[in-house]
């Protein structure tokens, strides 16, 4: 193994696309699209796909044989996420005139709280290659889970141990937390979607590599 310890690199070595080790995944790589809390396209997301490091891809598969056998497929809204994004976000944080998206993100917060409250990282796990968003989809019926909050929704509602949900709401998210964590993730606080490998292979390296899976090939 590599290690480029407390640098940005650009070198995808290690890094694969995670539909290859999980066929059935659900891709909405919400960073690709305008429906963001930023509401444009994030800087580095060239392609609507998952970029994740092969140990978390591994871990993710078995979380998904187990999933797939209750009833259940995975669904992604983000994997490894670029330096180049991450900068992106700060840099609108700055801008108190863009609040496009408020209303359906951060409605009860100032654009400034999202960051002191931990929900936006001025350097965040997910450049370090081994982190995902993601949900679950109903086999039977083709749609999501519910959760109690959408993802991205930057709110004390959205933490996963909030009680102000249904009972039913929060069996879903302690189900997904449960099985991520018994295959090797570990959840935050303040994300019901947001899991890293417990043992990433890449602690203290931010990469700085697009979103492509041409990237990849190189």
């Amino acid at each position: 193994m590599v290690r480029y310890d407390n640098a940005v690199t650009m070198n995808p070595a290690g890094f694969v696309l995670l539909a290859d080790f999980v066929p059935s995944i659900v891709q909405e790589i919400r960073y690709y699209s305008t429906y963001n809390f930023v509401g444009d396209r994030i800087d580095g997301y060239e392609e609507p796909c998952a970029i994740i490091t092969q140990e978390a891809a591994r871990a993710l598969k078995s979380v998904s044989n187990e999933m797939n056998v209750r009833g259940y497929r995975l669904k992604v809204f983000d994997a490894y996420r670029p330096a180049a994004a991450v900068k992106h976000f700060v840099f609108w944080g700055l801008e108190d005139q863009d609040l496009r998206m408020k209303e359906y993100f951060y409605p009860d917060l100032e654009k400034q709280e999202l960051f002191r409250k931990g929900y936006i990282a001025s350097r965040s796990s997910h450049s370090r290659g081994s982190t995902v968003d993601l949900t679950l989809l109903d086999m039977k019926t083709g749609k999501e889970l519910d959760m109690g909050s959408p993802f991205d929704l930057f709110s004390e509602l959205s933490h996963p141990d909030n009680r102000e949900i249904t009972d039913a709401q929060y069996n879903n998210r302690m189900l997904l937390q449960s099985v991520m964590v018994r295959n090797g993730f570990e959840p935050i606080d303040c994300e019901w979607w947001h899991f890293t490998l417990k043992n990433e292979p890449y602690p203290d390296t931010y990469f700085e590599f697009p979103v492509s899976s041409a990237y990849l090939k190189r």
